[in-house]
């Protein structure tokens, strides 16, 4: 390690041979000496305090400065002008919902009852490609923050060299500066340990810590951000699947009544009761329903091969038993908008960064400040090898340095612009995070409410077409209409029945959309074991999502 040492130190070492002239190491002594070891090295601390008790009073006066931290305090600026009392699209019938609909801590996606599910978000959790990655960045910015955190040490370093040269005959005296006239090859061996410690007087490595473990945090939020998107996209995924079972089930089942329907229809056709007309209208009401079975088996298949990946699974190997959906959603009441700026992981996120921002003004206003360093050097040189360990072989050197750049075309100046302009978009930043998890929540809540008086309605007009083709029908057995009565009525069930079964996945879908834009299970980063417990979940990750939706 190369130490920077001042004038003084430098004259220090050549009073113990380690710059000696090459004529002195040529005729120097190997003696050794005869005191004991114990002795040697009281002699030592003796000498070093001797010659040190002037730099006391200077180390003492740099001390008095360590406490000094340059640069502004992190305040969390305001997020919007006014925070509402209450979403617009929720109600007080709303909020006063039942509690079973309230998220458990942790595994919210519980509320939906699905053991399928809960074995689905579990695989993901433990071998989701994207989780993983995000881990591994937030294990970099622990490293980055244990790098900046080495600053508050000294640096110790030894080192070793042994060399043998021959000097020039012409090189310049030190004393006269007229050419030596002689030339002296000789060994040079060289054992010395180094130290260096920078006294933190302005702050510098303690906003440098401040912005690294800012920073560790805001990566261990985005590694509950990507587990909330992973977890609700799983979700998604999976009644998603489970409602176009649910259209595959109902037209499947419309295709076999219609094949019934066209066999009827054939022997009343032989019969001579109806035309071929009937019978022409009959097979393309059952053709068309069979035409459009293929496309909602590919979506189908596609959304389970998304499953596949979301859950670390090759899509070869995936498999997902239809399970038709045929339960209703719950209900996903929201909470007061001041706790949003609490819940969701994306917008602490977004707060740890202006903070590292904000501590890294700190940074480059330190940097107009002179750098103080406590400097040390000890070790043995010698020109023989078998003496490089002997008493007379020491050498030392000790004291401060003091460095400041005076010129530098406006470098630092420029950095602190670039701080500034930094920490203000990590601020733009926030606030447009903020409002855009406003407009999500609300956006969800209209969703799951609108989407709830469709289904409704959707239930109602599914009801009457099935009536309209039970009066079709016994109508058409009575002779009194056409079969193109039949097929109108039938086609309109069917069209309401998916529309039904769609309208039901939807629902389940905006539920688990509120939870996520309302943060999931996430609690926050209250401290740094929240942080921690991210590094230290090795996959499969048990969640540590601890919050609930009220």
């Amino acid at each position: 390690m190369n130490v920077h040492l001042p004038t003084a130190l430098r004259q220090t070492r050549q009073r113990h041979g380690l710059w000696q002239s090459s004529a002195a190491l040529h005729t120097t002594a190997q003696t050794k000496s005869g005191r004991g070891l114990a002795h040697c090295k009281t002699l030592w601390l003796v000498e070093w305090l001797a010659t040190s008790r002037q730099l006391v009073p200077l180390l003492l006066a740099l001390m008095l400065f360590a406490g000094c931290v340059v640069g502004p305090d992190y305040h969390r600026p305001v997020a919007v002008t006014t925070m509402p009392d209450a979403y617009a699209g929720a109600s007080n019938e709303w909020k006063t919902a039942t509690p079973q609909a309230h998220l458990p801590k942790g595994a919210w996606w519980e509320i939906f009852g699905d053991d399928e599910l809960n074995r689905l978000e579990a695989m993901a959790a433990g071998a989701n490609q994207q989780l993983q990655a995000a881990v591994a960045r937030f294990a970099q910015a622990r490293a980055l923050a244990d790098v900046a955190r080495s600053g508050l040490f000294p640096r110790i370093g030894v080192g070793f060299s042994a060399t043998r040269q021959r000097d020039s005959v012409n090189r310049p005296l030190a004393t006269t500066g007229e050419p030596a006239g002689k030339s002296f090859t000789y060994d040079n061996f060289v054992l010395p340990f180094d130290l260096s410690y920078e006294l933190d007087l302005w702050g510098r490595v303690r906003r440098q810590m401040e912005s690294a473990r800012a920073t560790a945090r805001a990566d261990a939020a985005d590694v509950e951000s990507v587990r909330l998107a992973i977890a609700a996209e799983v979700a998604a995924d999976y009644f998603t699947v489970r409602a176009l079972d649910a259209e595959i089930t109902a037209l499947a089942a419309s295709i076999e009544a219609y094949r019934k329907s066209l066999e009827l229809t054939r022997n009343r056709r032989a019969a001579g009761l109806v035309s071929d007309l009937d019978v022409a209208q009959a097979e393309t009401v059952l053709k068309t329903a069979e035409a459009q079975l293929p496309a909602i088996t590919l979506t189908r298949a596609k959304f389970e091969h998304a499953l596949a990946t979301l859950t670390g699974q090759p899509a070869t190997m995936f498999h997902l038993p239809p399970v038709p959906l045929d339960r209703e959603s719950p209900f996903i009441p929201p909470e007061l908008p001041s706790s949003l700026l609490e819940r969701r992981p994306d917008i602490a996120a977004a707060e740890q960064r202006m903070a590292a921002a904000n501590a890294a003004i700190g940074v480059a206003k330190a940097a107009f400040f002179p750098v103080a360093r406590f400097n040390g050097l000890a070790g043995f040189q010698s020109i023989d090898a078998g003496t490089l360990f002997d008493w007379p072989s020491r050498l030392w050197a000790v004291g401060p340095s003091v460095s400041l750049p005076l010129f530098e075309g406006g470098r630092r100046s420029a950095e602190m612009r670039r701080t500034k302009a930094a920490y203000q978009e990590t601020v733009a930043r926030y606030r447009d995070t903020v409002l855009r998890a406003f407009a999500e929540v609300e956006d969800n809540i209209a969703a799951q409410r609108l989407l709830a008086d469709q289904y409704e309605q959707e239930l109602a007009a599914l009801a009457s077409a099935r009536k309209q083709l039970e009066i079709a029908q016994n109508r058409y057995r009575s002779g009194l209409v056409s079969y193109l009565h039949v097929t109108t009525a039938q086609n309109t069930v069917l069209e309401r029945e998916r529309a039904v079964a769609r309208l039901r996945g939807q629902r389940f879908v905006a539920a688990l959309a509120l939870v996520k834009s309302l943060g999931g299970g996430w609690q926050g980063l209250d401290s740094d074991r929240a942080e921690q417990g991210v590094l230290a979940t090795s996959l499969p990750l048990p969640s540590t999502v601890t919050g609930a939706v009220k």
